[in-house]
């Protein structure tokens, strides 16, 4: 259940020259063109764009679901070729096992992995006290809420302590007030623990919240736009919202998240030229 290697140090991954191309009603779509940027490790790295830019696509080449069309993924300067145990995903709905305990549901990775049980339970205990789930290991996922359902599967992905921990707008859905409790629960875990993260998210406010960097993607076909650093003080607390700091970063980015929705109402769907010999020379949908 220990790693020797430094959070801080493990995951660093990089993006070079991605390219994505999909099939979309019969007809191939360039989704991503030369999307380039890095997730930096021990660091909590926030991705935001226009609605339906490829976010999530984005989240499942690194995860290894996918495999971009061109360009490469590489983590700690290893290529991504497929799934594996060194990245961990939580989506945006559940996927816990309705059928187990949420205390058996996030010791199930560890015990598959061969820890012995009453280690992986140990272990299991103490994050979901971390989390707040004291009380209620024995609960199955329909007898709690959805924001308990969202920490205990944080818990789940964090246990197996993966070099990066990617996160796909996982509190989407919930209300005003879940949603700003687990912002809360999720700045404690992180700043207790360091992990390399990539945090999907299409709220600017959580975005600046909780990043040390903020990167934007433009329109489809979707790049990166800007990188904002965000230099709040740690530990952060709901309450930095209403610092004139916060508010600077949340202008800027939502002005350039502006820029880009705007193309989307301009350009709809048509593919200029370029973009469709880009498609062409693919070769290959995948």
């Amino acid at each position: 259940m220990t790693d020797t290697t430094s959070t801080t140090t493990r995951g660093y991954t990089r993006l070079s020259g991605i390219g994505k191309v999909l099939s979309r009603a019969g007809r191939p779509e360039v989704i991503l063109r030369d999307c380039s940027f890095d997730i930096k490790p021990g660091k909590l790295n926030v991705l935001i764009g226009p609605s339906g830019c490829g976010k999530s696509t984005l989240v499942n080449l690194i995860a290894g679901y996918a495999a971009p069309s061109i360009g490469t993924v590489t983590i700690d300067g290893a290529p991504v070729t497929g799934p594996g145990p060194d990245r961990m995903v939580v989506f945006q709905e559940t996927a816990l096992f309705p059928w187990m305990t949420l205390l058996d549901n996030v010791a199930y990775g560890p015990i598959q992995a061969g820890v012995a049980h009453g280690e992986a339970e140990s272990h299991t205990r103490a994050l979901l006290a971390k989390v707040g789930l004291a009380g209620f290991e024995q609960r199955y996922p329909d007898q709690v809420s959805g924001g308990m359902q969202r920490r205990a599967e944080v818990a789940r992905a964090l246990i197996n302590l993966p070099r990066v921990l990617l996160l796909d707008e996982p509190f989407r859905g919930l209300d005003h007030m879940s949603r700003g409790l687990m912002q809360e629960y999720f700045l404690q875990l992180f700043e207790d623990e360091g992990m390399t993260t990539l945090f999907v998210t299409s709220e600017v406010d959580e975005a600046i919240l909780l990043a040390d960097r903020v990167i934007v993607l433009s329109y489809k076909p979707t790049a990166v736009k800007a990188v904002i650093d965000v230099d709040l003080p740690r530990p952060r607390t709901f309450q930095m919202q209403t610092l004139p700091e916060f508010a600077a970063l949340k202008a800027r980015t939502l002005q350039l998240l502006y820029e880009e929705a705007m193309k989307g109402f301009v350009k709809g769907t048509a593919a200029s030229a370029e973009l469709e010999q880009l498609v062409a020379a693919q070769g290959v949908v995948r």
